[in-house]
Formats: structure tokens, C-alpha cells, sequence
């Protein structure tokens, strides 16, 4: 049985803080050993710029951000290292595709279908490309559930369809898309899909090869790793067809005053030194990950959301926004009489932190007649506790607010 007491004690911060009751993680997990010790260890012992030196230390380093990147790609099938490109993270990996793959391929006419739930990195560069080359870009509607309106999303489907962007898990109202027959049907009429994982890769065993994207992208700090690092994974024949968006460093092969050939992919991605610590505490978080009972850790943070919503239904003055059938283990909540930040201000004097906001999704915000939510969001270390002291607050507070 699955045990997140035991699980807790390999996180500094919460041993630290044993009060604190932390229920943001939707926005960052906290941080196991082994990923702290990882990234010490390297800069103790191997701390130099990699693919630049012959000396042994550059080599080590250079041995080091290549093994990061197999980690990364074992993580999540990928058929090759060479299919993984380290970014800053899921946005700069968005703009990354948006700038290099969208730039090249879309033209004016053509069309981009985004799901109501996208955060505003996967809405952003498409319409920052789209003003430039004047493709158009169709929002999916969703159900009153919250779950995606899939004959909507077939309706807007045809071969005008050039790029298909969904959201894995919402990050706003934890709605799961059915990713596997969306990609399905996307490729079907010709478009490519680009699925955003952020709010997936620490929550569900991922499959590049199995889902068949042409897209998946996330961050290492939503899954237990360092902030400043992510990945954007795609098939080594699509990133070979994309040009380079960012000039400099290793991304070349040869340069001279006429002309300059780049690197193969991923290099030909990587512009300037790469983040390198923090690839390899990414690997190390995700090795760490990999090393647990995912689908015990799954059925847990299921049980801390049911609980929740559960509870929730107890508590007069307020309502739980996306009921959807599959769920992330993320939980929006929104209040007849109360403003979302002044509760989450009363519960953070009891130590429980949450996140309040439009979660950076208005256009799903508007789509619900919503300003803002009050959102928990569950991780492994995460404890039926925690859910009972914040069901016990959250009535105390709407008491006292009335």
C-alpha cells in the first residue's frame, strides 16, 4: 500500500515545515533529496560547459547533460535521446514549435484548433504567429462538465487543419482530454498535434511512441525537478525539418561570414549554454519518479481529490467548477459570497497554501462566467490530513467571511 507519510520524509521542505500544507503543486512540486543532492553533486564535482572542451571535467559535464537527456527520453518512451530538446521549460518549448515548426509550415487561411482549456502558453504563440502569417485560430468548446466538447472538436476538424493544441490535464479545472483519439483524428485530416503535458507527466505514465503526437511538451519543476528546465519531445523527422529559432553556441556545425550550416537536432535547438544542472536534477527527478508505485501514487492522489469533492459538497456557499468523468488530481472551487483571494489569505494563516486566480487560462475563465477560482492541487506526499485540515478551514473561514 502506498504510504505518503513515508514518501514526505524524502522532501526537505516539508520536513522543514511540518505544518505547512501544500496544495499548489499544479504551479510547482516540492522538491525530493535525491534532485537537490543531484545538482550539488554536479557543481562538487563536474561543474563545467559541456560540448565545448576536451579537458576531463568538460567531458564529465558533457557526460552528464547527455545522460540527463536519456533520462528524459526513458521517461517518456522516446524512441531516440536525440527526439528530446531541453528547453526552459513547457512555454519556451511552445514557442519553440510555434516559432520554428509554425513559421515554416502555416500560411495564411490555414487553421489552428486550440481546446476552451488551454493555459495562455499554448494560446499566446499561436496568435503571435497567426498575426504573422494569417492563420486562424478555432477554440473547442467545452460541456458544462468541463470536459471537451468532442463533436465540437470533430465539427471544427477538416483539411484546413494544420495544428491541433490540447492540453493533457487542464491546469485551471483538471479535466483529462481523451489525447489518444484526439491525435487520431487530427492525423487524419493531415494536421499535426502538439500536446501539453505540464500538468501530466508527474500524474500519468507518458507513451510518446504509444500516443503517436507529433508534439509533447512539459517541465521538469511540475514534476518533482528543478525550475528553469523542460522538455519538448518530437519524432527525429519532424524536428530534422525545422530550422533553428535562436543563433549561437552549439547549434551550428560550421559558421563562416557567407554562410553557416546547424547542427543536427537537438543541438540545433539548444542556442548558448543549456541549463545544464538543472537537466541532470531533472533527470534525477524523474529517475526518482520513475523508482515509485505510479499507479499506487495515481489511485492516492485520485482518493485526495474524491475526498475533497466529497467534502466540498458539505460546505454550503460554494462549488466545485469541472466535474468532467477523468480528472486530474486538481480541484477549482468557486464561492456564492466570498472573493477566492480573501479566503485563500485566511487559509494561508492556517498554513495551507493554494492558488487563487484565473490560473493563466481567462479564455477558460470567461467560457465559465468566472473572474477566478480557488484551486488545490494534489502530489504524491499529499495526505488525507491535509485534505480534512482544508475542508475544516475552508468552513471556519466562510463562516466567518459571511
Amino acid at each position: 500500500m502506498f504510504d505518503a507519510h513515508a514518501l514526505r520524509a524524502q522532501f526537505p521542505l516539508l520536513q522543514l515545515a511540518p505544518e505547512l500544507i501544500y496544495l499548489d503543486n499544479a504551479a510547482t512540486t516540492q522538491k525530493p533529496l535525491v534532485v537537490l543532492d543531484a545538482e550539488r553533486h554536479f557543481y562538487e564535482t563536474a561543474n563545467a560547459n559541456v560540448h565545448r572542451g576536451s579537458y576531463r571535467l568538460a567531458v564529465a559535464a558533457t557526460d552528464a547533460f547527455e545522460g540527463a537527456r536519456a533520462s528524459v527520453a526513458r521517461f517518456i518512451n522516446a524512441a531516440s535521446s536525440n527526439e528530446v530538446v531541453f528547453t526552459r521549460g513547457t512555454t519556451e518549448a511552445i514557442n519553440l514549435v510555434a516559432q520554428s515548426w509554425g513559421a515554416t509550415y502555416l500560411q495564411a487561411g490555414d487553421e489552428i484548433l486550440l481546446s476552451t482549456l488551454e493555459h495562455h502558453a499554448n494560446i499566446v504563440p499561436w496568435q503571435m504567429l497567426a498575426a504573422r502569417c494569417g492563420a486562424i485560430i478555432k477554440p473547442v468548446r467545452l460541456l458544462d462538465d468541463g470536459s471537451l466538447d468532442i463533436g465540437h472538436f470533430h465539427a471544427l476538424l477538416s483539411d484546413k487543419t494544420r495544428l491541433v493544441g490540447l492540453a493533457h490535464i487542464s491546469n485551471a479545472i483538471g479535466s483529462e482530454l481523451p489525447v489518444a483519439d484526439l491525435i487520431t483524428a487530427a492525423h487524419h485530416v493531415g494536421a499535426k498535434v502538439l500536446i501539453d503535458g505540464a500538468q501530466a507527466a508527474a500524474h500519468k505514465i507518458i507513451d510518446v511512441q504509444a500516443l503517436n503526437a507529433d508534439f509533447y511538451v512539459f517541465s521538469s519543476h511540475k514534476a518533482y525537478g528543478p525550475t528553469g528546465v523542460g522538455a519538448l519531445w518530437a519524432r527525429a523527422e519532424i524536428l530534422s525539418s525545422m530550422p533553428p529559432w535562436q543563433g549561437g553556441g552549439e547549434m551550428i556545425e560550421h559558421v563562416s561570414f557567407e554562410n553557416t550550416r546547424y547542427a543536427p537536432a537537438p543541438a540545433r535547438f539548444e542556442a548558448g549554454t543549456p541549463a545544464i544542472a538543472q537537466a541532470i536534477g531533472f533527470a534525477a527527478a524523474l529517475d526518482w519518479l520513475s523508482a515509485q508505485d505510479r499507479p499506487a501514487i495515481a489511485l492516492h492522489e485520485k482518493a485526495l481529490r474524491l475526498q475533497l469533492e466529497q467534502g466540498l459538497s458539505q460546505i454550503d456557499g460554494l462549488r466545485v467548477i469541472g466535474s468532467a468523468a477523468q480528472k486530474g488530481p486538481i480541484v477549482s472551487i468557486a464561492f456564492s459570497d466570498a472573493h477566492p483571494y480573501d479566503v485563500a489569505q485566511f487559509l494561508d494563516a492556517r498554513n495551507i497554501a493554494v492558488r487563487v486566480g484565473n490560473h493563466c487560462a481567462q479564455p477558460l475563465l470567461s467560457s465559465l462566467g468566472l473572474k477566478g477560482t480557488l484551486r488545490a492541487s494534489f502530489a504524491s506526499y499529499n495526505t488525507s490530513a491535509d485534505v480534512e485540515a482544508l475542508l475544516a478551514a475552508l468552513s471556519e473561514t466562510l463562516e466567518l467571511l459571511a
